[in-house]
């Protein structure tokens, strides 16, 4: 079994200026971000690369109708490197950008077209969630299709990963939670897969423990003490980044889709509806097993006397609770009959990640999930 892959090189600067005196920004280079990051972080460098931004071509989280309208405008463009600043979706939408392009996106997820790519990508995150600088998937909404997608080759991973803690000076307060919460996500998913290894639980762990730390500080001192953990965090995003992108993602991830593609809830506020109520149903299952190491990590984080996995599990769900409130699936737009809807769809749709559970769920408990979170 493979252990550890890790493709980009990564790169750890503590200011935008210290990154653009390292690794200048020509007229060669195409920069893809959103206005309000440029405008602070790199109208003031003087730099003139080609540019897109986001804004123009629609909002939110990617769909191929916005890439192919991006493509129609980069097809004209003469560059040599593509330089992703950015969120998930703007990371997403360059990993596709490095590709020699199709007319149209739908061919490269739907298998139609062989992924083949012809630009150096340089991947700068700037929320603290996704990892996906140091992973190779890519996801968008197929709006043809009503579907979200993943795109998961060799050829979409980023050349090089930069780490900036300074681009997270901006991110409002809700975005920077369900962004960290998608890392945390992540780094638990890895631990538990059954892909896991003693290399990719190094990182998990060490993200999660990052994360929750965090977390108890702002629980403790309030909003404004996530500042003092910004390379925590960002840190804490990429190892979950490595660990998932090696280990996979599970079930939590597999249910948030079903939200996420249907009502257009962003990513990390969607498997945060998810986390708990699949960990409850993992202890209940099985809370002797590697579920125990986990707890047991979260519990000293959180401050609790408790090793019963079950009961940490119960205290996890009240002390996230404190941060970034949960909202019934109803509340989102979800029907009664679409709790049946979804565990099918799911089931059927979700297996690459479903493989991945720490212990095994069949159709009617994903159904009890859902139920529970209606």
């Amino acid at each position: 079994m493979r252990a550890l892959k890790l493709v980009p090189e990564i790169y750890y600067f503590d200011t935008i200026k210290e990154w653009a005196e390292a690794m200048p920004i020509t007229e060669r280079d195409l920069l893809v971000t959103n206005e309000w990051l440029f405008e602070p972080y790199i109208e003031p460098l003087g730099v003139k690369p080609a540019l897109i931004l986001q804004e123009k071509y629609g909002m939110g989280e990617p769909n191929d109708d916005m890439i192919d309208e991006i493509v129609k405008d980069v097809k004209e463009l003469d560059f040599d490197r593509i330089l992703a600043f950015g969120g998930g979706t703007i990371l997403d939408i360059c990993k596709i950008l490095a590709l020699e392009l199709p007319e149209k996106t739908e061919d490269l997820f739907m298998g139609k077209v062989e992924p083949k790519k012809i630009k150096e990508l340089v991947a700068v995150p700037t929320t603290c969630g996704t990892g996906s600088e140091v992973t190779n998937v890519a996801n968008t909404r197929l709006n043809s299709l009503g579907i979200k997608k993943g795109l998961a080759v060799e050829e979409t991973f980023s050349d090089l990963a930069v780490l900036i803690p300074e681009t997270l000076e901006g991110l409002p307060y809700q975005v920077f939670i369900t962004s960290s919460v998608d890392a945390l996500i992540h780094a638990i998913e890895s631990y538990l897969s059954p892909k896991a290894s003693p290399f990719t639980e190094v990182f998990s762990h060490r993200a999660v423990s990052l994360i929750m730390s965090g977390y108890k500080a702002i629980t403790d001192e309030g909003e404004e003490i996530r500042f003092n953990y910004s390379k925590d965090y960002l840190v804490a995003s990429t190892y979950a980044g490595i660990a998932f992108g090696n280990a996979g993602c599970a079930a939590v991830h597999a249910l948030a889709y079903s939200i996420g593609g249907a009502f257009h809830v962003p990513h990390g506020e969607a498997c945060y509806q998810f986390l708990t109520a699949v960990m409850k149903t993992y202890a209940a299952k099985d809370p002797d097993g590697k579920i125990r190491g986990l707890t047991g990590l979260i519990a000293d984080r959180i401050g609790t006397d408790s090793r019963d996995t079950s009961a940490v599990c119960e205290a996890f769900e009240e002390f996230l609770g404190k941060i970034i409130v949960r909202k019934p699936l109803r509340e989102y737009g979800m029907t009664e009959p679409q709790i049946e809807e979804f565990a099918r769809l799911t089931y059927e749709n979700q297996q690459r990640l479903l493989v991945n559970n720490y212990v095994y769920l069949d159709e009617s408990e994903l159904g009890k999930i859902f139920e529970e979170l209606y």
